[in-house]
């Protein structure tokens, strides 16, 4: 029997991001269990409330107001605490460095909209009060954000501009990675080349759903991962040209203000490391 923890509601996500496998294998949700069938679910542990303590740690600040903050995020940065992950996150940096960040919904990842992975830099927006958030909440959800990477993948890139639409699931043998899978979430990725290398390809890439590790998994999808991405490509062997982290940089943002509905956007300029890949391989 399931811990009074787990809703109904927790096991149907589960189903549908593909974390109940069925005789080692991913089911749709509408498929009828038989009997002999062999269910398999890692029960995750149960959610411990834990405080979140506000840490000394610099951010740079793009824009801020009384309703949001916007953050250049510096890679190796993890965005929100998780029970197991509590300290040196975007949202202990910024329980210190806001003093007005009013009640704000969930424990873990008050003000939080949306998330950039630990080695993603770049723009990110942060609601200060519940208004603010749920506004942004929304925007997010309706698509109304219009999101730009730029990113540095493996291999030369052929088409100066690129359609992927593929679902993306949870994978069901390494957990930790997101798939192609026919049943996964829908998943949107437009992407148009920038400048080729003779290893590799400068792209834009701008996704219209928000699916996590969309990007890395789209663009392994059509044979060219991320340079640096130690899940889904060649990671610490391409160090050779300079990469520490995955090629992955969110450099624009553009929202609707929670209080003005002005529209707002914002950029994220190139980090140094970045600019160094791309510098090491104009050379080769």
């Amino acid at each position: 029997m399931a811990p009074s923890w787990i809703s109904r509601t927790y096991i149907q996500k589960a189903i549908k991001s593909g974390e109940i496998i069925v005789n080692n294998e991913i089911k749709k949700p509408s498929y009828k269990l038989k009997k002999g069938d062999v269910v398999f679910f890692e029960l995750p542990e149960e959610p411990k409330k834990v405080e979140i303590v506000p840490e000394n740690i610099p951010i740079d600040v793009i824009y801020e107001d009384r309703d949001i903050i916007v953050i250049n995020k510096a890679p190796g940065v993890v965005t929100h605490p998780t029970p197991s992950f509590i300290s040196g996150t975007l949202v202990n940096a910024l329980m210190y460095h806001c003093k007005d960040f009013q009640g704000i919904s969930g424990e873990l990842r008050p003000g939080i909209v949306h998330r950039l992975d630990k080695d993603t830099s770049g723009v990110i927006v942060v609601a200060k009060n519940d208004k603010a958030h749920q506004s942004l909440s929304s925007q997010f959800k309706e698509r109304l954000t219009e999101k730009t990477y730029i990113a540095i993948t493996s291999g030369v890139i052929k088409k100066d501009y690129g359609t992927i639409d593929v679902p993306l699931g949870r994978n069901p043998v390494v957990r930790t990675k997101m798939a192609p899978l026919e049943w996964g979430k829908s998943a949107l990725t437009y992407y148009k080349v920038l400048k080729r290398f003779k290893v590799a390809t400068l792209v834009l890439a701008f996704p219209k759903t928000g699916r996590t590790h969309q990007i890395r998994v789209h663009m392994k999808y059509i044979g060219h991962p991320l340079l640096g991405d130690e899940l889904y490509g060649k990671g610490k062997k391409d160090e050779i040209f300079g990469v520490k982290r995955q090629m992955l940089h969110a450099l624009r943002l553009s929202i609707f203000h929670p209080t003005t509905g002005k529209k707002m956007i914002f950029v994220a300029p190139l980090p140094s490391d970045f600019k160094r890949v791309i510098k090491n391989l104009s050379e080769i």
